[in-house]
């Protein structure tokens, strides 16, 4: 009988063992370069939760891989705004417990009632920014670039960088036509393709996830970027230049979310809790470079950060940029139609 008690007793210790364990653990799905490796082991240090951590390059394939295996594990994920609409569409993100958050008040008004989740029930704005236009004056010395159009001259012959997204390239040639970023018409998008093709002899790469090194090497001299990747550039090449065309431009907002069936989710409330922590929003904006939404940790920057143009855009500049939003399953998949015919015609 003893023996009998001792083994239960020793049975439901390794699996309370095990259980506690795998309650320590949290597993994020993010882009690269937006959350600190530093970071990710303080939190470690702090909550003995240990972080298993890996990285995509774009939505699109963020959201394959969340839809194929919704049981894929992962607790934290950081979509962009017109894919949180998408996935909180279809049932793929869980509603938020925001009891668990009381951070949340550290955020920048502005950003707590977003179009695509007005009561952030599902989401959390994160990280921001805005697509523009780079050039490096060492090459171009009088360079007159105002326009997406002014992409399209011949001089830039095999100079250019785009970005390895399909809703921002094909954003560029929507707004030269005078069109929404977001356009649904078919017709318009056909026509937005027929514009990229006649660009294509200008692009030398395509990339996301490279982008800073690209330009600071010099490996193309002109092209789009993302405000913070061309700040960020900057400091380590002071020849390069961004501007906002005057067609008007993307903004958009990377968000923490939470996928329905994540195994650990008080795990990840504790994650998004740190990550908005003024002293933590902080040290985010200083490593990557990119505007945050946390107000708190906004007014703890330098003042040359806090007012840089470039990372935080005066009003009246913003007022030019579109929000990124959800364009629908059967639109999409006629820019990813003609995305893939535009790769593949270079």
């Amino acid at each position: 009988m003893k023996k009998g008690l001792l083994y239960f007793t020793l049975v439901l210790f390794l699996l309370l063992s095990q259980f506690s364990h795998a309650a320590n653990i949290l597993n994020i799905y993010a882009w690269s370069g937006e959350i600190p490796d530093t970071l990710i082991r303080q939190f470690e240090k702090e909550t003995k939760i240990k972080v298993n951590f890996s990285t995509y390059e774009n939505n699109e394939i963020l959201y394959a891989k969340i839809r194929a295996a919704r049981s894929a594990g992962y607790d934290i994920i950081l979509p962009s705004s017109y894919y949180v609409d998408r996935m909180l569409r279809q049932n793929m993100l869980a509603k938020l417990d925001k009891a668990k958050i009381p951070n949340l008040k550290h955020l920048d008004p502005q950003f707590v009632h977003p179009a695509y989740d007005p009561e952030m029930t599902y989401s959390v704005p994160f990280i921001w920014g805005t697509t523009g236009i780079f050039y490096n004056k060492a090459y171009f010395t009088h360079p007159n670039i105002t326009k997406w159009d002014d992409l399209w001259q011949k001089r830039f012959a095999n100079t250019l960088m785009l970005l390895d997204d399909t809703r921002e390239v094909f954003s560029i040639a929507l707004l030269s036509l005078g069109y929404s970023a977001n356009d649904k018409n078919e017709e318009h998008i056909k026509k937005a393709f027929e514009k990229l093709k006649l660009l294509m002899p200008n692009v030398k790469v395509f990339s996301s996830d490279t982008v800073v090194s690209i330009i600071v090497d010099e490996d193309a001299t002109v092209g789009m970027v993302w405000n913070g990747d061309a700040y960020k550039a900057s400091q380590e090449n002071n020849n390069i230049e961004f501007i906002f065309p005057r067609e008007g431009f993307v903004i958009w907002v990377d968000n923490l979310a939470v996928p329905a069936n994540a195994p650990h989710k008080d795990a990840a409330y504790a994650f998004i809790n740190f990550l908005l922590r003024p002293d933590i929003a902080k040290e985010i904006a200083l490593n990557t470079n990119y505007p945050i939404t946390n107000l708190s940790g906004k007014k703890l920057l330098p003042s040359a950060v806090q007012n840089n143009p470039v990372i935080y855009p005066p009003a009246a500049v913003l007022k030019k940029g579109q929000f990124q939003t959800d364009v629908g399953e059967e639109t999409l998949a006629v820019y990813e139609k003609y995305w893939e015919e535009l790769k593949m015609s270079g």
